[in-house]
């Protein structure tokens, strides 16, 4: 009998090596993904926490826009001084045309002597043209700056007296804006005793059909 090669043993160890650690791996990687899964939202970053950034943008847009849409009490304060002064300056700029007459004014006593004219042109009396030429067009003057005077008087005094109507935390009035309203409010009544003076003919009446011709 010719005696057998003896066969070289394989490395069961080697292979049992092998085995083990692919064996490892995948239950490294089955523990990885169910630490994942227990934390969803974090794929791809198991070591960062979710951040305001990703979940909270919107909230932090609509916090400032809410922010914007309110008024804070300087903002409200600053927005009553400023149209408080402009109401002193404006009763003030009133109380001037008053008395020194306006636009308005000029065209309504140029239509009223128009419409005289109209009416005399047939005909009439020296009393009634005057009057109807000349007085009625004075009268009209008088009551355009009579009503600039009132309206610069009923400003003045809401520009004085809006403090003791107004919330406990208004903003105080400036020392000017006082001083501008008063001044506003003194041309206001002056311009109103001018004007009902020249409507009712106490201050500069007309003059009478006698007196002209004794004049002449």
């Amino acid at each position: 009998m010719n005696p057998t090669t003896p066969t070289t043993p394989t490395a069961p160890v080697a292979e049992g090596d092998g085995e083990t650690t692919t064996a490892d791996k995948a239950v490294t990687d089955t523990a990885g993904a169910k630490d994942t899964a227990e934390r969803p939202g974090t794929a791809g970053r198991p070591d960062e926490e979710p951040t305001d950034r990703d979940t909270g943008g919107d909230t932090d847009a609509a916090e400032q826009d809410f922010d914007l849409g309110l008024d804070d009490d300087g903002s409200g304060k600053e927005s009553a001084g400023l149209g408080t002064a402009a109401a002193a300056v404006v009763s003030a700029g009133l109380g001037i045309v008053s008395l020194t007459g306006a636009w308005s004014g000029r065209v309504a006593a140029e239509r009223e002597t128009l419409i005289g004219q109209i009416k005399t042109s047939s005909g009439g009396s020296a009393a009634q043209q005057i009057s109807e030429i000349y007085g009625d067009a004075w009268h009209a003057t008088a009551l355009a700056n009579g009503l600039f005077g009132l309206v610069a008087l009923l400003v003045g005094i809401f520009v004085l007296v809006r403090p003791a109507f107004g919330a406990p935390s208004a903003h105080p009035q400036a020392g000017w804006v006082r001083a501008v309203a008063m001044g506003g409010i003194a041309l206001g009544v002056i311009g109103v005793l001018i004007s009902v003076g020249m409507y009712f003919d106490l201050i500069g009446a007309l003059p009478t059909a006698a007196a002209a011709t004794a004049g002449s």
